[in-house]
């Protein structure tokens, strides 16, 4: 047989040789440059650094002065996890649940890298993203912003972005700083009660990634309370930040975050947006009512805050322009949010070939009945439902993007959004792809006109039915949905839509939604194909055509699991009481049904293929103080190449209170039809570790761990052993059980098969941009390497804290605000 030999190292920068990267600056480099610097200024000087200009009284969503004396412009705040918002001649990019669908180090990092591009072209120096929230909850309103439910695939993912945005000399904000999970009462009353185990293991653990791995210039605290402090004014949340995890960045408010004059700064946080005391003030925050700004100035002269207090936030905030090089020929800000229709950069370059690659690599493929991918075979085709054509009103229209759209669906609403400089239908893209077919297309898109639907899917050969949910920011409410989605079913009459077309013929369902939706009609005879497209941007018909006529073949993998209705989810929004009580601790999603013998309708994970893959010889070699290599040889035993998303869950020794399996390494790989690639994945010792409360530390338990490797968390395909103990025994055990092997294409369990990368290797591998291996096209008969960086590069991998910088523990935090209202949305 001829074997591939696979690793999971991914490095864009080979792939993209082309692209000018921005090498960061030290750390220790950027604190001394910051620290010098701030000798030199004054009180009014340092806390100008810190204090936004206003809402709408310049250029960006947040500002802060410039200072000539020191030869500082200021700094340019934007929005968002799709691109730039408020701005013109600009990309918009998949959902961030996109990019973590893909499962795809290589495309997270490219997402972030070519993101950045924009950013920089357009004189951004702050991006509000990427977001590392936790799906806790379907519901969740900015779900899709966020990249799942798993605390590692978030990791993995944000960690990549940062990377990727910071390769452009823009820094990156990682934010909601913490447990900004739902919108209800998010601004307001909202307190999630919660044990420090569960807050480090599963909410702060991406945020610890990231900082390891990537090194973000800021983090945006949130606005919610934690145990009943406000995130931004909270010390235990800021010491776990700037002192336990070691956090050498600034830490920024969410706009309008900041509820007194003074316990935000005791507290940690180093800068406040937009400066303006309430949304949505306009003008300069030297006019309107202001938090910081000259109150602070008196009350640093008076002595009731310490001076270095003042200069570590000053250095915090400075440490990060100069590690980015912005000190460096940084472009001036050459756009106005408030005024968008002024003429602007065209920044797009050709960014729409990967938005289109994102789109199509993160589509799920969950059901086929082998109808897909479409042929000339398959007949005339059928779309139905307004989701599948272009907005009659425009694709920006509305006041606020995604808000009732009357077309199709591309992402949700609030401040997580960007203008579309065109978006692709359905309609467009399929139409394109079915004209060489011979095909014709027929489009019915009145959702409430059943009996044309039935009579479009009659006439059709096959009915391509596409259906919605939206969900957005809190500050807007659609049909009772205050952000957060009220419940899972279906928009604009889509369950009766597909019963309809199913009635009449063989039917395939596209959904664009958020995250997961009910599926009443899964077992319709005639549903015989289901994509979860969820939020692709701009591109989107494009990317689903590329799926459904088979240009692409779908790898796209589950990034939540999905129910058979609300109730299999056990954690749900109380819409009623404000006070939030995290007490599943680590079970919710997967990790919920695997404890309570719940089988889902789709497991996280899961993802079909057109093509079929077998699993065999798992093996695991651990090194004592050191990473644990899981090896795994995967077949493509189907007729067409395709990718397989390799998937290692890790169980802990008995005793050890932990879920049973949990995500801790990933690989998507390229296999020839016939060939086989032997895959190796790494689990660094960091990605073992958990939290002990009682000492306030991360540690190794001792004892023995079983690594299940497969194609979701509910198909594994082999599982192996190894040991860990105080006296560094090792142990290398081939599979205890491995099933047979090929899956088919139809089957839920040959869903995507899952290359899974080391865990550290995951994150760190957006540490340095590397190239991904599920990138290009990997030849069959050639070894590749296609497995994650062991770790990060020490430019990359933030240094021990100088003890004599920092006063206080602190955060890097930049908000992407929250409260906008229609009349502000472009």
């Amino acid at each position: 047989m001829n074997i591939l030999a696979v690793l999971a190292i991914v490095t864009p920068l080979a792939v993209y040789a082309d692209l000018a990267d921005v090498k960061a600056r030290t750390w220790e480099e950027s604190i001394a440059l910051a620290q010098k610097t701030v000798a030199k200024m004054s009180v009014e000087e340092k806390v100008k650094l810190s204090t936004g200009l206003g809402w709408s009284y310049t250029q960006c969503v947040g500002n802060t002065a410039a200072i000539p004396s020191i030869n500082f412009p200021g700094l340019c705040l934007q929005d968002s996890p799709t691109g730039i918002r408020f701005a013109r001649n600009v990309s918009a990019f998949p959902a961030s649940l996109n990019v973590a669908s893909t499962f795809d180090q290589g495309l997270m990092y490219n997402n972030g890298r070519f993101m950045g591009e924009e950013l920089r072209d357009k004189g951004v120096n702050v991006h509000l993203s990427p977001v590392a929230n936790i799906m806790r909850t379907p519901q969740g309103g900015r779900g899709w912003e966020a990249q799942g439910a798993d605390p590692f695939l978030t990791g993995v993912s944000v960690t990549a972005q940062i990377n990727g945005i910071q390769s452009n000399g823009v820094q990156a904000t990682l934010k909601h700083y913490v447990l900004n999970d739902q919108e209800k009462f998010r601004q307001d009353r909202g307190d999630v009660i919660i044990d420090k185990k569960t807050l480090m293991d599963y909410y702060i653990r991406p945020f610890k990634m990231a900082i390891d791995h990537s090194g973000p210039a800021s983090i945006m605290c949130s606005y919610n309370s934690v145990n009943g402090v406000n995130a931004c004014d909270n010390p235990v949340l800021m010491t776990i930040l700037k002192e336990e995890l070691g956090f050498k960045g600034y830490v920024m408010s969410d706009w309008w975050a900041t509820h007194t004059e003074l316990d935000g700064l005791k507290a940690g946080m180093d800068m406040v947006m937009p400066g303006s005391k309430a949304c949505c003030d306009t003008g300069n925050s030297t006019v309107v009512p202001a938090w910081w700004g000259e109150t602070l100035v008196s009350n640093i002269k008076n002595a009731t805050v310490k001076m270095d207090r003042v200069d570590d936030f000053a250095t915090r905030i400075l440490t990060g322009w100069y590690r980015q090089r912005q000190d460096e020929n940084f472009p001036s800000t050459n756009f106005n949010s408030w005024f968008p229709e002024e003429v602007q950069l065209n920044v797009q370059r050709n960014h729409k070939a990967h938005i289109r690659e994102v789109g199509a690599a993160s589509a799920i493929l969950l059901k086929n009945s082998g109808v897909l991918p479409l042929s000339a075979k398959s007949g005339n085709l059928a779309l139905i439902g307004s989701d599948a054509i272009s907005p009659p009103s425009g694709i920006n229209a509305g006041g606020d993007h995604g808000v009732n759209p009357d077309g199709t669906l591309a992402q949700g609403w609030g401040s997580g959004t960007t203008n579309f400089p065109y978006l692709v239908a359905p309609q467009e893209g399929i139409t394109a792809a079915a004209s060489p077919l011979g095909l014709k297309v027929s489009v019915s898109p009145n959702n409430w006109d059943i009996p044309a639907v039935e009579a479009a899917a009659a006439a059709a050969g096959t009915s391509i039915v596409f259906v919605n949910a939206n969900s957005g920011e809190g500050y807007i409410t659609i049909d009772g949905n205050e952000g957060d989605r009220k419940n899972l079913t279906l928009w604009n009459n889509g369950d009766r839509l597909v019963e309809a077309a199913a009635a009449k013929g063989p039917t395939v369902v596209v959904i664009h939604a958020p995250g997961a939706v009910d599926m009443p009609w899964i077992n319709l005879p005639n549903v015989k194909a289901v994509i979860m497209a969820l939020l692709p941007g701009q591109e989107s018909g494009n990317a689903i055509a590329d799926v459904l006529f088979g240009a692409v073949n779908p790898s796209g993998r589950l990034p939540f699991t999905i129910g058979h209705n609300i109730t299999d989810y056990h954690t749900q929004i109380d819409m009623i009481n404000p006070i939030q009580h995290y007490s599943e601790g680590g079970y919710f999603d997967y990790r919920w049904n695997q404890k309570n013998n719940i089988a889902p309708l789709f497991a996280f994970g899961h993802g079909l293929s057109y093509a079929s893959f077998a699993y065999a010889n798992t093996a695991v070699t651990q090194v004592c103080k050191g990473s644990t290599k899981v090896q795994v040889d995967v077949s493509n035993t189907g007729a067409v190449d395709g990718h397989e998303v390799v998937q290692v869950y890790l169980g802990y020794p008995k005793g050890v209170d932990q879920p049973a399996k949990q995500l801790k390494g990933f690989s998507r790989v390229m296999i020839g039809a016939g060939k086989t690639a032997s895959v190796s994945i790494e689990i660094t010792p960091d990605f073992i570790q958990i939290y002990d409360d009682a000492k306030n530390t991360w540690f190794t338990p001792e004892g023995t761990y079983t690594v299940f490797v497969g194609a979701s968390s509910a198909d594994l395909r082999g599982e192996a052993t190894f040991v860990i103990d105080s006296a560094c025994s090792t142990a290398t055990t081939t599979a205890s059980a491995e099933p047979s092997g090929a899956t088919t294409a139809s089957a839920a369990s040959s869903a995507s098969a899952s290359a899974s990368a080391s865990a550290s290797a995951a994150s760190s591998a957006s540490a340095e941009p590397s190239a991904p291996a599920s990138s290009g096209y990997v030849a069959p008969s050639a070894a590749a390497s296609a497995s994650y960086a062991a770790a990060p590069p020490a430019s990359a991998k933030p240094k021990p804290t100088p003890s004599n910088l920092y006063s206080s523990g602190e955060i890097a935090t930049v908000s992407l605000f929250a409260l906008l209202y229609p009349i502000f949305f472009a």
